[in-house]
């Protein structure tokens, strides 16, 4: 689910479907954010599309957290490209590892005049400081889905919510079992 890079599945023996979490997380904004004034934030120039896609599913306007990675593990937001001011911002990524990336672009769409950050994320690995940073940190929420099974540290974590994703594949196997689109979930 949300390969983080598709050439993966170029490396598979046999063939594979690449689902995509965007159906249940854009299902739950709706229902969080229906009606508020919501920007999509992309936390890096890589998740353009992604954010783009949220954004015309949502009917909302994107922004791009502009950041500059000076070695790996390390990142400083350089700018933020479009209006977030008054806005309450989502941040959405396929990934949430030690969570500096979302904290750092947190921070910088507040500082941008934002009304309030959450975040929308696929796998929610949360190693090493990532809780600490989540609590310590402005976002409101990080919203993961059950892709990767939550410790006991994310379940105890008050910032974070975790949605399944068990029905999407349930279905995305009923389709496959009786021949029919899968690609079609997603549309």
């Amino acid at each position: 689910m949300d390969l983080h890079s598709g050439q993966i599945q170029g490396f598979l023996d046999s063939p594979s479907d690449n689902l995509y979490a965007m159906p249940v997380l854009v299902r739950d904004l709706k229902e969080t954010h229906g009606g508020r004034n919501t920007v999509i934030v992309s936390p890096d120039v890589g998740g353009v599309v992604r954010a783009r896609a949220y954004a015309k599913r949502l009917d909302a306007p994107i922004a791009i957290v502009d950041k500059r990675r000076e070695r790996a593990g390390v990142s400083e937001v350089m700018n933020i490209v479009g209006d977030v001011k008054g806005a309450d911002c989502v941040l959405v990524d396929d990934i949430c590892d030690s969570a500096g990336t979302l904290c750092n672009a947190a921070q910088a769409l507040m500082d941008a005049g934002a009304a309030s950050v959450s975040a929308n994320v696929t796998h929610g690995v949360f190693s090493g400081p990532a809780m600490e940073r989540i609590s310590k940190s402005v976002l409101t929420e990080v919203v993961a889905t059950d892709t990767i099974r939550p410790s006991d540290a994310v379940l105890a974590t008050e910032k974070v919510r975790i949605v399944t994703v068990a029905p999407l594949l349930a279905e995305a196997m009923n389709r496959i079992a009786h021949e029919t689109s899968v690609s079609s979930l997603f549309e």
